[in-house]
């Protein structure tokens, strides 16, 4: 990827700093990890946009792809440590916007009280 500088946060950014990425990632985070599922996600999400923000998480290292069927190719997406290591991030920003923004639906208590290494592929909750 080509950064557009060496400041940190604008790295990040240029990874997980659109309007999309960090909603698949919490979907993922939910336990969604197929394709038609994240499809249902509540904000609507386009399927190119979803394609090219899994192809894109998946291409940074914060996803890796599993092929669960062959004949057409179906893929589940699982987070890596790279990307498990999100979930202190995301839910601060959780924490900021419910403080923030009246009328914010909280995340579950168990997703809360999870861990980074929770989410780590070959192991489950």
């Amino acid at each position: 990827m080509n950064y557009r500088s060496p400041c940190p946060l604008a790295s990040a950014l240029d990874i997980f700093g659109d309007r999309w990425t960090l909603v698949v990632l919490r979907m993922i985070f939910l336990g969604q990890r197929r394709y038609g599922d994240m499809l249902k996600m509540p904000e609507g999400i386009s399927t190119n946009i979803l394609a090219d923000r899994l192809a894109l998480l998946v291409r940074e290292g914060l996803l890796a792809a599993h092929a669960y069927q062959d004949a057409p190719p179906r893929h589940e997406y699982r987070l890596t440590p790279k990307g498990a290591d999100l979930l202190p991030v995301m839910l601060a920003m959780a924490k900021w916007s419910l403080t923030h923004i009246s009328g914010r639906q909280s995340p579950p208590d168990w997703l809360v009280a999870a861990r980074p290494a929770d989410f780590y592929p070959n192991t489950e909750r």
